[in-house]
C-alpha cells in the first residue's frame, strides 16, 4: 500500500513538472543544455512534491472519498485566494454574475463584499436594497450567514449563499466597530435592480448626483441629469456623492471624469503585461469645465470611486470632503480558461494623474468630515429689541424660513457641509469678479 502510495505521488509530481516545463522548452528550443538544466533547477521541485504528496496523502487518508476533479477545483482556489482579496477562480455562475453586476441588475441582498482575514467585509450596501434598508454599513464583518460560519469559506461560496429566492429569508451575523457583541440581522432576497445615477435640486442653484456604481452607462445618466438640471436653475454648484460607492466599470469612471476636465491625464496602470500598462486622458469636449464641485467620499468609495475622486482632486478641479476612501487600487483582468471558467487576477495597479497608488492608502479628502448629526443649542431667552414696549417696527423685514437647512443638518451632516462650502466658494468668486 505504501509503495502503491509513493508511486502515485512520483507520477503526479513528473505530470506536474512537465507541464510547468512546456512553456519553458518551447521558448529555448535552441538553448544548449546547460540553459535549460538551469531552467529545471529554478522550479521549486521540493514544494511540487510536497503539493504531490499532500493530494496523495488526501486521497489515500481523507475520512470519505475525494473526487479528483473537485480536489484540483479546490486547489485552484487556494493558490487564487492566497494572492488577494480580489482574485478568484470563476466558475459558470460567477462570469454570469459578472455581467448581471455591470449591466446593473441582479439578485441577492444587495451588499458589495471582500475577503479579510478569512471573513466576508461589507464594502457597501448598494442603495435601496434589502441590506441598505436593514442598516448593514461599509466596514461590517459578516462572520456567519444563517449557521453557517464564513472563516474558511470562498468568497464565491459566501456571495451564492447570500443569493436566492426572492422573498426568502436570510440571517447574516455581524461584527461592527463600536459594537460590544456580534449582532444578528435578518433579512428578505429581493431583486436587485441598482439606479446608477440619482440627482436632485437641494435648492434653487444647487445640484446633487449619487452615483452608486459605475456601470456602462452610467457618464450618459449624469451628463443627462446636469442637462435636466439646468434647464431648471442656474447650477452655481454640484455635489457629486461618492460616499459607499463600490466602484464598478473602468471606463465609466473616466467618462465621469471627462465631464468635468477638459485635458489632461485622468488615470493609467501599471502592470508586468504590456496589456496592463494603460493611460486615459480627457477630452476637449467637455460638458461641465467650470461648474463648481464638491466630492463626498468616505470608507465604502473604492477602485472607480476612488479614481474619480483622486484625478479630480490632482486636476484641482473639486474640493473633497468626507473620509478616507477604502484603498482599491488594484486591476482585475478576466482571464478565460475555456468551458465557461476563467481567472479574475489582479494584473495591475491604479495611479493618479499625480503618480499616487491608490492601493492600501485610499484617497484622502481635502477638507475632513466626519458623519455626524448636528443640534442645536438650548440658549438662554436674552432679551432684545423686539422685545422692548415701544420700538420700532422694520418694515423691510424678512422672516427666514431656516427648516430645510436643519432638516438636511439633522439627515446629513456631511451633505449639509458639502453645500454651505459651495455656497461659500460662490461668495469668493462672486467677490473676485466684482473686484
Amino acid at each position: 500500500m505504501k509503495l502503491i502510495s509513493d508511486l502515485k505521488h512520483t507520477s503526479l509530481l513528473l505530470g506536474l513538472s512537465a507541464l510547468l516545463l512546456v512553456p519553458i522548452q518551447g521558448r529555448a528550443a535552441d538553448v544548449e543544455d546547460t540553459g535549460q538544466q538551469e531552467a529545471v533547477q529554478g522550479l521549486p521541485l521540493e514544494e511540487l512534491r510536497m503539493f504531490a504528496e499532500v493530494y496523495g496523502r488526501i486521497k489515500d487518508a481523507y475520512v470519505e472519498p475525494v473526487d479528483d476533479r473537485e480536489l484540483l477545483q479546490d486547489a485552484i482556489r487556494g493558490m487564487l485566494a492566497g494572492l488577494d482579496p480580489h482574485s478568484s477562480y470563476l466558475e459558470p455562475d460567477a462570469f454570469d454574475s459578472l455581467q448581471v453586476h455591470t449591466s446593473g441588475e441582479f439578485g441577492g441582498l444587495g451588499i458589495e463584499v471582500g475577503m479579510e482575514d478569512g471573513f466576508v467585509r461589507v464594502i457597501a450596501p448598494i442603495d435601496d436594497t434589502p441590506a441598505q434598508r436593514a442598516g448593514i454599513k461599509a466596514g461590517d464583518l459578516i462572520i456567519k450567514i444563517d449557521d453557517t460560519p464564513m472563516q474558511g469559506l470562498g468568497l464565491n461560496d459566501a456571495v451564492d449563499m447570500m443569493r436566492g429566492e426572492i422573498g426568502s429569508e436570510i440571517r447574516l451575523t455581524i461584527v461592527r466597530d463600536g459594537v460590544e457583541k456580534p449582532f444578528e440581522v435578518k433579512l428578505v432576497r429581493d431583486a436587485i435592480k441598482v439606479v446608477s445615477v440619482k440627482p436632485k435640486l437641494l435648492e434653487p442653484g444647487y445640484g446633487y448626483v449619487r452615483i452608486t456604481q459605475f456601470q456602462l452607462n452610467t457618464a450618459d445618466d449624469l451628463r443627462k441629469a446636469l442637462v435636466d438640471m439646468s434647464e431648471e436653475t442656474q447650477l452655481k454648484g454640484l455635489v457629486l456623492d461618492l460616499r459607499n460607492n463600490p466602484g464598478g466599470v473602468l471606463q465609466a469612471a473616466v467618462d465621469v471624469v471627462d465631464t468635468f476636465i477638459d485635458k489632461g491625464l485622468i488615470v493609467y496602470t501599471e502592470g508586468r503585461l504590456p496589456s496592463s500598462q494603460l493611460e486615459f486622458s480627457a477630452t476637449a469636449k467637455t460638458p461641465e469645465p467650470d461648474l463648481p464641485l464638491v466630492v463626498l467620499i468616505n470608507g465604502g468609495s473604492a477602485s472607480a470611486s476612488e479614481i474619480v475622486a483622486g484625478a479630480l482632486q490632482d486636476h484641482h478641479r473639486a474640493v473633497l470632503m468626507g473620509t478616507d476612501s477604502f484603498g482599491k487600487g488594484s486591476v482585475q483582468t478576466v482571464l478565460p480558461l475555456g468551458n465557461d471558467r476563467g481567472l479574475k487576477l489582479t494584473t495591475a495597479r491604479y495611479f493618479t494623474p499625480e503618480g499616487r497608488s491608490i492601493q492600501a492608502q485610499g484617497i484622502q479628502p481635502d477638507l475632513v468630515v466626519e458623519e455626524g448629526r448636528l443640534t442645536s443649542v438650548v440658549h438662554e431667552d436674552f432679551i432684545k429689541e423686539r422685545d422692548l414696549a415701544g420700538h420700532l417696527e422694520n418694515a423691510a423685514a424678512v422672516e427666514q424660513v431656516t427648516n430645510g437647512d436643519e432638516e438636511l443638518a439633522q439627515r446629513d451632516f456631511q451633505l449639509y457641509q458639502a453645500v454651505n462650502l459651495l455656497k461659500a466658494l460662490n461668495i469668493v468668486s462672486t467677490g473676485s469678479q466684482g473686484g
